[in-house]
């Protein structure tokens, strides 16, 4: 067959598909429904792709990730560039952390600190550090876990579609491991009796934006991941993840239209027919919208169509925590650091409950990623890319950003002396500072929400925004606002779980359409 007379014929036949968004889960869209044959064009509101999982360039050779730190489970994306005929590990060098990152246990005594490792002897050795009682438990802690992800894995596999897929065989064999009316850190009191040995394999439901004292019990397979898996920095930061998988897309004839934001969705009755931008309209048999949730769905689908997701219902949800940020170049090394260090305030409890009741601590809890413990080129020589992540309230609690602001970023650059950086204000060479605001207002988080929808069990599964929308005929969500929920891991999955819905809508499940895709040099949009 001669590839180059035969593909005007196969565009012709295709389905096209728009993607909004070039988030993690937009490209994983693109490169599932590019590989099955579809036409995708994607249209992204910046002039990157990765959405927040992108790098931040900064004058002077400073590097940055903006959101996501880190790699983990990276088995589900190996399988998405596999289906799509490349390799992930040849797009991107994946470095596996050791420690993963370290502890620091904040005390008036001056406090414990712990460097966790995949290495399980050492592992213990550092928790007996806490209590030698507890080093006995990392062990069954982490078999027991590696039994609730088998167990709970199919769950998180497939879609919520319908009210009987929540009683279906394998969620009831999932439930004799779940225990929902328990918190993570209720769950690992049957492991570790120190509260700072919970904290080590709790703190994780951060990543979520939820309190280890609320997150439903099942997230303690997060640090099980860790542990079994790996913690990966991707050379050059994880925007260069997003980047590999643009280069994959684009391989397979997706169409990447960057500085294009998308106004709304086009519909005839209840159908998406494509998406309306700049005055033009791209037409389209089908819409996946990787956008924040509570940010875009207003905005793009009229809430007369919304009759399970209302303006008001998306009003009333629960939303995760935000993060206030810290982009600092510095001049000189800091040697006391790990790739990723964390410091956990005294009484971490109260620090949760303020953030979750509206109020801003004055003693946080600290993250701070140097990536040049790792990587040197992350900025020039003899200067270090510092990212500092402090955990705060959402928007919904009416903080005075512009207000707070400053004050915020002297109490949390005070912080870092807790962990033996006492000289850092006179050295730094480049700063940029992210609020809960400029999370809402410059990257189009709802409520500034950075871990979108809370993850407690009336949000999760079927009562969270389905992966095909309900309501609406034609639309399908990718990201953290659906169904499995919020971090990079996940949201791949979702991603997986929505395309197969829309090729199956589409007529193209079953169909050996791979090869289609990667006859063309360019998709045939039409606009």
């Amino acid at each position: 067959m001669n590839a180059s007379l035969q593909a005007p014929s196969l565009q012709r036949s295709r389905p096209q598909v728009a993607i909004v968004g070039a988030g993690p889960g937009g490209l994983a869209a693109a490169m599932l429904l590019a590989s099955r044959g579809v036409r995708v064009t994607v249209l992204e509101k910046d002039g990157v792709v990765g959405g927040r999982t992108r790098t931040l360039t900064a004058p002077g050779g400073y590097r940055f990730d903006l959101g996501p730190t880190f790699f983990l489970y990276p088995r589900i994306l190996e399988e998405i560039f596999a289906e799509c005929g490349a390799d992930l590990r040849e797009e991107v060098e994946m470095i596996r952390l050791d420690p993963q990152y370290r502890l620091v246990f904040e005390d008036s005594n001056g406090g414990v600190t712990l460097d966790a490792t995949p290495d399980l002897d050492r592992m213990e050795a550092e928790i007996a550090k806490l209590d030698p009682r507890d080093a006995r438990g990392v062990r069954p802690f982490l078999a027991e876990n590696r039994a609730k992800l088998a167990s709970f894995r199919p769950v998180l596999e497939r879609a919520f579609t319908k009210a009987g897929d929540v009683a279906a065989m394998d969620m009831l064999r999932a439930l004799p491991h779940l225990r929902p009316t328990r918190s993570v850190d209720a769950e690992l009191r049957r492991h570790f009796r120190d509260p700072r040995s919970r904290l080590a394999f709790s703190f994780q439901t951060k990543y979520l934006g939820m309190s280890p004292f609320r997150c439903p019990s099942l997230f303690t397979i997060l640090s099980f991941l860790e542990y079994e898996h790996g913690v990966f920095h991707p050379r050059g930061g994880c925007g260069t993840v997003s980047e590999a998988m643009a280069r994959v897309a684009s391989r397979l004839g997706v169409e990447i239209r960057l500085d294009t934001p998308v106004d709304a969705l086009a519909f005839e009755g209840k159908r998406a027919r494509g998406v309306e931008f700049g005055g033009q309209r791209l037409n389209a048999d089908a819409v996946v919208v990787n956008a924040d949730f509570a940010h875009a769905i207003p905005r793009l689908i009229p809430d007369a169509l919304r009759r399970k997701w209302s303006d008001s219902k998306i009003e009333k949800a629960r939303y995760s925590c935000s993060t206030f940020m810290l982009y600092l170049g510095v001049e000189g090394t800091f040697p006391q650091l790990a790739h990723h260090t964390i410091l956990l305030a005294e009484d971490y409890q109260r620090n949760l409950r303020e953030i979750e009741t509206g109020t801003i601590p004055d003693m946080p809890s600290l993250y701070v990623q140097n990536a040049g413990a790792t990587e040197a080129s992350m900025a020039p020589p003899g200067h270090t890319a510092l990212y500092l992540l402090v955990p705060v309230p959402n928007l919904r609690h009416g903080t005075d950003w512009v207000a707070e602001a400053q004050r915020y970023r002297r109490l949390a650059i005070d912080r870092l002396k807790a962990l033996g950086i006492t000289d850092i204000e006179s050295r730094i060479r480049y700063e940029k500072m992210v609020t809960p605001l400029e999370w809402r207002d410059e990257f189009s988080v709802g409520y500034g929400a950075t871990f979108n929808l809370a993850h407690d069990l009336r949000q999760m599964l079927l009562f969270r925004p389905g992966n095909r929308f309900g309501g609406v005929e034609g639309v399908y969500l990718v990201g953290g606002g659906t169904h499995p929920g919020s971090g990079l891991p996940v949201i791949f999955e979702g991603a997986r779980i929505s395309t197969d819905l829309c090729l199956r809508d589409l007529g193209l499940t079953g169909m050996d359409t791979r090869m289609h895709g990667a006859l063309d040099a360019a998709p045939a949009s039409q606009v």
